[in-house]
């Protein structure tokens, strides 16, 4: 068994004429929390899009748990046990918050087939999303949307969680909620894989850390590491943590 779940190898992605991905080497450890950092337009974004297959990389392998995606589609990939949480939440506004998260929870057609421990887990991570639970989804804050997202893709058991910048926009108190709940993730055996601009998120959450660059992963380490260097922190991101 590989150490790495996740692992990708000199990947190139274009999008029409553009060349984004410059050949990646990312490693995600099993059972760890890893974070991929870099300034905006590094190519963050496009490499979680292309692990899913939402965009095709053009060279290179994606594997997850020693297989290849890259031939796979979305939903096959997602059928692996890979749970994606876009930017943009990708929330059904006009779908309560139970309707929302029965559409994820593939084993279950009604309500009452979702699992209810799990749900009952879930709402302890998130208790918004159980207050919420018969509101529709598109009248939550921010913060509330961003849990309700982060449930959604755990409503079902996954091995590997891809968020991504699940902090943006969040007030500070929500946040540590967001912090908390990903700790709670990680200590139960997911395997997790976040895009984050917040540098105190990073350094609370984060076991290992990639830094990416025009398109490639430019530095890999722990994360503890990173922040204990202010000069390496500086050259790679252009700010100390």
């Amino acid at each position: 068994m590989s150490a790495s779940l996740l692992s990708l190898q000199g990947v190139h992605t274009h999008i029409g004429a553009y060349h984004i991905l410059h050949g990646v080497d990312l490693e995600v450890p099993r059972g760890q929390l890893t974070m991929l950092l870099g300034r905006n337009g590094a190519g963050k974004t496009t490499t979680l899009r292309t692990i899913m297959g939402l965009w095709q990389a053009s060279q290179g392998q994606v594997l997850f748990d020693g297989q290849p995606l890259a031939k796979l589609g979305t939903p096959e990939i997602a059928q692996q046990g890979i749970a994606y949480v876009p930017e943009n939440m990708g929330i059904f506004a006009d779908l309560t918050v139970k309707e929302n998260m029965l559409l994820a929870a593939r084993s279950a057609r009604n309500a009452t087939q979702m699992d209810e421990a799990r749900l009952q887990w879930i709402f302890k991570l998130f208790p918004a999303v159980e207050k919420f639970w018969n509101h529709p989804a598109g009248k939550l804050s921010g913060g509330q949307k961003q849990m309700v997202a982060v449930s959604r893709a755990i409503v079902e058991p996954r091995d590997l969680l891809i968020v991504d910048e699940p902090s943006k926009g969040l007030a500070p108190a929500i946040i540590n909620n967001m912090i908390d709940a990903f700790d709670q993730l990680k200590k139960s055996g997911v395997t997790i894989l976040l895009v984050e601009q917040n540098i105190n998120f990073a350094k609370r959450l984060g076991d290992t850390v990639a830094v990416m660059d025009n398109g490639q992963v430019v530095h890999a380490g722990s994360m503890a590491a990173l922040a204990a260097d202010e000069e390496l922190q500086r050259s790679l991101l252009g700010l100390a943590l």
